[in-house]
């Protein structure tokens, strides 16, 4: 049974185990290996069927786990070649577990990882999309300045998506953030906001990607209640209707032991 564990969702640190109750992946280790070890065992996940760690970029909230999590459980870490080179300046690799660049895809144990680029303000960054042996496919996009087609293609043939809706654009604009950092995060090397998340929803439920959830939220310039009414009033738009045509949740900034079935 395909599953979907968001542990950790947010300004603070990112990860997400794909897999099924024998064998997974992480995408992310952006909370200390503690936190992420114990979100793991609340949902009753044995860390040692994780066959390996994906990494997306660079940033902390992505990766401050991974030296020591990789260290602890010999995982192999996978990211694209930039921000391998980025984590080993940053002196969060080591010699006691092994990395490897994903060009394209990947098989772990009976899982397929495709590497999706994005365009963010980081070295190399990409998404990944994880296919079980059952067929069945999860996406998680998250950290992107616009949705790419190949991005949004990969999104379309997903089971299971989280689709970063990071900020909503006035609590930003009239937040306490510096200007210079406030630019950043609406460029097109930022992240999304929510109409921008929004505003994809109703071509992937079209396309058939039924079961929906929202990631990456800031604290500081979004509130999922925000986040959520906004894409449930544009899908609306289009007779698309939550609980029946749809199922769209907010990724808990810290887990809150419910698993996603897809």
């Amino acid at each position: 049974m395909a599953k979907a564990v968001p542990l950790f969702s947010g300004s603070k640190g990112n990860s997400y185990f794909l897999g099924t109750a024998t064998q997974g992946v992480l995408i992310d280790a952006g909370r200390s290996c503690k936190q992420i070890e114990n979100a793991l065992l609340k949902n009753s996940i044995d860390p040692r069927i994780i066959g390996a760690v994906f990494i997306t970029h660079e940033h902390t909230d992505h990766c401050s786990a991974v030296k020591v999590l990789a260290s602890r459980y010999n995982f192999k870490v996978y990211a694209s070649q930039g921000t391998l080179e980025a984590l080993e300046r940053a002196n969060r690799l080591d010699k006691r577990f092994e990395t490897e660049v994903i060009e394209n895809e990947v098989a772990v144990g009976d899982m397929l990882i495709k590497r999706i680029d994005t365009p963010h303000d980081a070295a190399e960054s990409c998404c990944y999309s994880v296919t079980l042996a059952d067929g069945k496919t999860a996406t998680i996009a998250t950290d992107m300045g616009y949705m790419t087609d190949d991005v949004r293609n990969a999104v379309a043939h997903s089971n299971f998506a989280v689709i970063e809706s990071n900020h909503d654009v006035d609590m930003l604009k009239n937040g306490p953030y510096p200007f210079v950092l406030k630019k950043r995060i609406l460029s097109k090397y930022g992240h999304l906001s929510n109409p921008d998340c929004a505003a994809e929803l109703a071509g992937l439920v079209q396309s058939g990607t039924l079961r929906l959830m929202l990631g990456h939220l800031s604290e500081q310039n979004n509130t999922p209640s925000i986040a959520l009414n906004t894409a449930v009033n544009e899908l609306s738009k289009y007779g698309m209707n939550r609980g029946i045509d749809y199922t769209l949740d907010v990724a808990p900034v810290e887990t809150n032991a419910k698993s996603v079935i897809f």
